[in-house]
């Protein structure tokens, strides 16, 4: 196999670096995959095991409530996530495939997709380190640098738009302020999980009001800026509908605005020295390429959890930009691993078709409301047959890319 033309056309549209990491996953090397049952109640996360041996483990997701629901595989710490899987509704299942490297994990439910969890269980992985070798492992080694290199490139991009956003921020320059908000916020938004898996730096940076509140945290970051620049009317409610918009929150003082601006440049360096690190490398090589593609998985379900809704943006009405740069960092992933499915015979080309023509579908469907280059309308222009199309086009191409991990890896 070689690495195709267009997983570079991506790169070279992105000016990417390519660095050298070690430890992809190779088909010959991984044992079987092992699969386990979870039911997401709403009290508890039950796993048919809590044991399974290194290589490629299947978690086959049952909502059991009446709510949306989430799975999490957290690393030792609690905080990091290794694998998730976002979006199950109420009575339906959804599959997470990853590579386990051995180690200390804990399983964990969010019923209604907010606050701590339910059922938070350690799992143990015992074993031998999956090693490379077999007759693909180099064409994985370079997926993973690719996307190593992508994540470098946005995140390096991303540092600079931050100083320039906050600094009209800071400096009362709210016009400003308010024209470089979705456009800086495109570059977080393509390598978001990168960000989710560091467990409390994605909140800093990105949390809702109602999201931070609920979880008892701080609420800094991007969306405690963007209230300040949209000033919302003073009978207006927050994104959950109930709460009043001035219930404990005034607009910030020039010295609160320098406290968060300064804020989330510190989040977004910190962001910047993780995926320069070893420990990026790290969680890198133990994924391989099926952390990829469950970064293609992940993107597109914030847009069917945030995006699709109104309710990320809310103040702004800029989620249309969100909603475009998720989809560009997904299709990047997707794009870096499809040639390992279609490497898997007639039913991995098939899927790869079918996800193609639903990525497409979807970046037509954006494009007749604008683009990330030349703007997009505002979120409230979207008509509820807008809404609709949107959320079946979502839905149509979520099915297949779910299917994505597991092939890449069998």
């Amino acid at each position: 196999m070689t690495t195709s033309h267009r997983i570079l056309g991506v790169l070279a549209a992105t000016g990417a670096a390519v660095l050298v990491l070690s430890g992809c996953v190779a088909k010959s090397d991984a044992q079987a995959t092992a699969a386990f049952d979870v039911s997401s109640t709403a009290t508890d996360c039950a796993v048919s095991a809590a044991t399974a041996k290194s290589g490629t483990l299947t978690f086959n997701v049952k909502n059991d409530t009446d709510q949306v629901s989430e799975f999490y595989l957290l690393a030792e710490d609690g905080l990091r996530i290794v694998g998730e899987v976002e979006n199950i509704a109420p009575a339906a299942s959804r599959t997470l495939t990853v590579v386990a490297q051995p180690g200390d994990y804990f399983t964990l439910c969010k019923p209604g997709m907010i606050g701590d969890g339910v059922g938070k269980t350690a799992f143990t992985v015992t074993g031998d380190r999956v090693a490379v070798d077999g007759p693909d492992a180099e064409q994985k080694q370079k997926a993973v640098d690719l996307y190593a290199a992508f994540v470098k490139d946005q995140v390096g991009q991303l540092v600079p738009a931050v100083e320039d956003f906050v600094a009209a921020y800071e400096s009362g320059d709210d016009e400003t302020a308010r024209t470089l908000f979705p456009q800086t916020r495109a570059f977080y938004e393509r390598i978001e999980p990168v960000a989710e898996a560091l467990g409390d730096l994605d909140p800093r940076i990105d949390y809702r009001e109602v999201d931070a509140v609920a979880e008892g945290l701080d609420w800094t970051g991007f969306h405690r800026i963007e209230k300040d620049l949209w000033v919302p009317a003073q009978d207006a409610l927050n994104a959950d509908g109930e709460t009043p918009a001035w219930q404990d929150w005034v607009p910030s003082t020039p010295q609160e605005r320098a406290d968060y601006g300064d804020l989330l440049l510190a989040d977004v360096q910190e962001l910047y020295d993780y995926v320069h690190s070893d420990a990026f490398t790290t969680a890198l090589d133990d994924q391989g390429i099926g952390g990829i593609s469950n970064g293609a998985i992940a993107l597109l379900d914030e847009v069917a959890t945030g995006k699709i809704s109104g309710e990320e943006d809310w103040w702004s009405g800029t989620d249309l930009y969100d909603f475009a740069a998720n989809v560009e960092g997904s299709k990047m992933a997707f794009s870096l691993v499809q040639d390992f499915a279609v490497a898997q015979g007639d039913d991995g080309e098939a899927l790869v078709a079918q996800i193609e023509s639903g990525y497409a579908a979807l970046e037509e469907s954006l494009a007749a409301h604008g683009s990330l280059t030349d703007g997009f309308v505002g979120y409230s222009e979207l008509t509820e047959a807008d809404k609709r199309e949107f959320t079946d086009l979502i839905n149509a191409l979520a099915e297949p890319l779910s299917q994505l991990t597991s092939t890449v890896l069998d």
